[in-house]
């Protein structure tokens, strides 16, 4: 299985597994399964910490490797993909995160209910 974790679930897994649903974090900690952390998490984790909304570790591309995770970078592709998603979902981040699975047929592990609204394969956090 070829899992892309959405933002909250990837913060979860670094600090609070727990509050992750039991089969995503067995998926996760599946050594079979390719599990993706995308440059745009990384990015809406250094807005929100800019913004002093949200507390999060400053080293997340060396936890992404610790946890033997694997880097999804942005591509031009993604960002075509996401444009081009109707409204169901206002999150510019999460939009791209939509297209990124989409495009590279990963499931997205989310606890978003607007995330299914879309034709994309989640898995609940």
């Amino acid at each position: 299985m070829r899992l892309l974790l959405d933002t909250h679930t990837f913060l979860w897994w670094v600090s609070d597994w727990e509050k992750i649903a039991e089969p995503a974090r067995e998926a996760i900690a599946d050594p079979k399964n390719e599990v993706f952390v995308s440059a745009v998490s990384g990015w809406e984790i250094g807005i929100k910490k800019a913004r002093g909304r949200l507390e999060a570790p400053d080293n997340l591309a060396a936890i992404v490797e610790e946890k033997r995770f694997e880097h999804l970078p942005l591509t031009f592709a993604h960002a075509e993909r996401a444009a081009s998603l109707p409204p169901r979902h206002r999150d510019p981040f999460d939009r791209m995160l939509i297209a990124q699975a989409q495009a590279e047929g990963l499931t997205l592990v989310t606890r978003d209910s607007r995330i299914p609204l879309y034709d994309v394969v989640t898995m609940p956090a």
